[in-house]
Order: structure tokens, then C-alpha cells, then sequence
């Protein structure tokens, strides 16, 4: 009983870590890759497929977070937000943060952008 016991604490541990570990390499550019952002909001996050899907690069990070837990918790449920839910249902809380922080240091317009200021 003590060694089955030893072998699940032992277990538990070295899980607990593992995710630690994880949750510290954590890349934006990849999960938005991943995560198959790219495949609605484009490749550099400002050219989406769509003109009523939103350009993502150069976003402000709290309200890109807030829209993003408010449509998977089912908040927002307004205009395309059922492809998002599907996709977001794949991304944990911290993944979201880490997309967040990524997306709003990334450049808003390009060069050739005729919005370009």
C-alpha cells in the first residue's frame, strides 16, 4: 500500500512539474499557428479571410482577452462568434494570455497596407 502510494505522489509530482515546465515556453507565434488562428485571421494576424473578421496584430491585449473569455464562456454570442467558440474550446486561460501579449506587440499595418497611416 505505502509503495503504491509513493509511486502516485511520485507521479503527481513529476506531472505538476512537466506543466510547469510547459506553461514557461509557451510561444505566441506558435500557438497562433497551433491554434489555427492564422486560418481566419491571417498569417501576419491583419489580413483576414474575412473584412468583418478583425485584424489582431497591434490589439489592445485586455480587450482581445476579455472578447476572447467572453465568447467561450458563452457571454458573447454575437456575429461570428460560434467559429470561435469551437476553436477557443482548445485554448486554456494562460495559452490565451500568452496569444494576447504576442498579437498586441505585433506591428498593426504593413507596409503595403493602403490603411496604413
Amino acid at each position: 500500500m505505502t509503495r503504491g502510494y509513493t509511486f502516485l505522489l511520485t507521479s503527481l509530482a513529476f506531472l505538476l512539474a512537466s506543466s510547469a515546465v510547459a506553461a514557461d515556453t509557451l510561444d505566441g507565434e506558435t500557438l497562433f499557428r497551433e491554434r489555427t488562428c492564422f486560418t481566419c485571421h491571417g498569417p501576419d494576424a491583419k489580413s483576414p479571410i474575412l473584412p468583418e473578421f478583425p485584424k489582431l496584430a497591434g490589439q489592445n491585449a485586455p480587450y482581445m482577452l476579455r472578447q476572447m473569455r467572453d465568447i467561450k464562456s458563452g457571454a458573447r454570442a454575437n456575429g461570428n462568434t460560434a467559429a470561435m467558440r469551437g476553436v477557443l474550446h482548445l485554448v486554456t486561460d494562460e495559452e490565451m494570455q500568452v496569444l494576447v501579449q504576442y498579437l498586441s506587440q505585433l506591428a498593426s499595418f504593413s507596409a503595403k497596407d493602403p490603411e496604413s497611416p
